[in-house]
């Protein structure tokens, strides 16, 4: 199986910014001030945003901190 190639979207999750706050338990205008900021890279497509699986995930993981 021959791997895909760079810039390939054919295996991209695109999510709603409310799929996203659901992921993520916090409300809509927390993922948009997110994603306004730059913080949570989004496409846009018309009036409304995407945001990849992928990036919802690797946002998470970088916001992990060690209490303790």
């Amino acid at each position: 199986m021959a791997a895909n190639p760079p810039g390939d979207m054919s295996e991209v999750t695109f999510l709603t910014i409310a799929e996203v706050a659901a992921k993520m338990r916090v409300s809509k205008m927390t993922v948009y001030r997110l994603v306004h900021s730059g913080e949570l890279p989004a496409l846009r497509v018309g009036r409304s945003f995407r945001v990849t699986e992928d990036d919802v995930n690797e946002y998470l993981r970088k916001s992990f901190y060690d209490v303790g």
